[in-house]
């Protein structure tokens, strides 16, 4: 997750009437590179649409379209109390919810635990118990119960695993591979679900794991609990990520199950890894850097382009090349802190796009305070303005991903449930995808857009448990189709 600041009042348009011709000449430099026009916005979309079909096809392609064995929407009256355990980038979080008889409606209740940096490239092991040891005590502080062996029932836990997993099973899961900055031994490849187990088990802790899931499936999910038009769940945060829901008829990897062909599956796209082969990308020569050093080259090349991990080394990589190579900016001053990998995170940028002087003085305070650079006037406009350009290209990008889903499901008119803090918190992002959304789809000026992405419910808390939720329910139907292990499910 990317921590951003308070939103503040919205920003002022910046004037380059006393920028130097060297400096107006790199910014225009700068908007060939990083801006994309309707007729590319197109391009990806189209080749997006193909590559969410070979996803899913049985020899598959560059997205993994991973079926979630999530079999459909809950209709709002699922009852009951679940445990949801929350496993995203920065935080490990712990919720116990409560779905009343009301349609619609929940409670919940939530603890936070800082994911250390040390575990993320660390020992397996040590993972699952720092996860089992949080979630033991979130269960004693909340239950009241000194021996834990002797409660009643077993808590159904909905687990969120925000990482490329394949599934077979919805209580199973294939690490495929890290992503957003981890990097432990010994995980990929194997099933996260009984590593999980047994450190539970080795606790006694009573709790029974029902369903692992991703937090753009449970983004879904939650989503339309709430909001019965919401057809897509998206992720714009650390990484980038949708979900939606398929017919198994049209899933030809699944085949062989047999299932209904109208059946519902939900399809979590792991879509960051759209174009690995760039086919289509309007990369540039810093997205080439970030890629080249990255832990995995050559994977993961849509999202790196666009989500929040990114940004802030984007904006860097060309603020350390003008400085070296271009125009010498910040001439003369000592750029060492500048040259930190991943010194700077997207809510650097955020607070320059958010900047309401006319003078940037605020933008000037933060390259102070932050890099140890005095910038001028003309220096802070262009920062400013490959800002806007950075956060704009990652916007129009987006929506590609959106748009390609519609597309294949001929969606005409829906709600989008996103996620994340680039979407929350970057300012203008929603109104550059909706932009963006309009020229791919040619809608009509003057009209309301019929696919509005709006604010998503709470996913990895909230979609885990409605999912574990929905698994129960369908154990009881005797409809077993992708559950593993149903014993002491009911």
């Amino acid at each position: 997750m990317v921590d951003f600041p308070p939103r503040r009042k919205p920003s002022r348009k910046g004037s380059m009437a006393d920028v130097p011709k060297d400096l107006l000449e790199q910014i225009k430099e700068l908007e060939r590179l990083f801006t994309v026009d309707q007729a590319k916005l197109i391009e990806v979309t189209d080749h997006f649409v193909k590559e969410l079909e070979k996803g899913l096809s049985v020899e598959g392609g560059s997205i993994p379209m991973n079926p979630t064995w999530v079999m459909g929407y809950p209709d709002g009256y699922e009852t009951g109390t679940f445990l949801a355990l929350d496993m995203g980038g920065t935080n490990l979080r712990v919720c116990e919810i409560i779905l009343p008889e009301e349609k619609g409606e929940f409670e919940i209740i939530q603890s936070k635990y800082r994911m250390p940096e040390e575990l993320k490239t660390g020992d397996s092991e040590e993972l699952w118990e720092y996860i089992a040891d949080c979630l033991q005590q979130f269960i004693e502080y909340h239950h009241e119960v000194e021996d834990l062996e002797q409660m009643d029932s077993k808590l159904p836990l909905g687990f969120t695993f925000s990482f490329p997993a394949t599934q077979d099973f919805i209580d199973h899961g294939v690490l495929q591979r890290w992503t957003k900055g981890f990097d432990i031994s010994g995980v990929e490849g194997k099933d996260v679900a009984p590593l999980l187990e047994a450190a539970l088990q080795k606790r006694k802790l009573p709790v029974k794991l029902s369903a692992l899931i991703n937090d753009t499936t449970g983004t879904l999910i939650a989503s339309h609990y709430t909001d019965d038009t919401m057809q897509i769940g998206c992720i714009f945060g650390t990484g980038c990520n949708a979900a939606y829901m398929e017919n198994c008829g049209s899933v030809p990897k699944i085949a062989h199950y047999n299932l209904p062909p109208d059946m519902p599956i939900a399809i979590n796209c792991e879509y960051g890894a759209f174009d690995n082969e760039l086919v289509v990308l309007p990369r540039t020569p810093f997205d080439v850097i970030i890629d080249n050093d990255s832990p995995r080259p050559g994977q993961q090349a849509f999202e790196k382009m666009i989500a929040g991990l990114y940004l802030g080394e984007l904006f860097r990589l060309v603020l350390v090349d003008l400085h070296d190579n271009k125009c010498g900016l910040f001439e003369g001053q000592d750029i060492s802190r500048l040259r930190k990998a991943y010194s700077l995170d997207a809510s650097f940028l955020s607070f320059i796009e958010e900047d309401p002087f006319e003078n940037l003085s605020e933008t000037g305070e933060l390259f102070a305070n932050e890099l140890s650079l005095k910038a001028s006037k003309p220096e802070l406009e262009l920062c400013r303005r490959l800002a806007e350009l950075i956060g704009t290209r990652a916007a129009r990008l987006s929506a590609c991903g959106v748009a390609a889903i519609c597309k294949k499901k001929n969606i005409e008119s829906c709600h989008v449930g996103a996620d994340g803090s680039v979407f929350n918190k970057y300012p203008h992002f929603k109104a550059r995808g909706a932009q963006a959304l309009r020229e791919i789809l040619g809608w009509p000026k003057g009209k309301r857009d019929p696919i509005d992405i709006r604010a998503a419910e709470d996913g990895s808390g909230v979609g885990a448990a409605l999912i574990a939720a929905l698994t129960i329910k369908r154990v009881k139907a005797g409809n077993l189709a992708g559950i593993r292990n149903t014993e002491g499910m009911i």
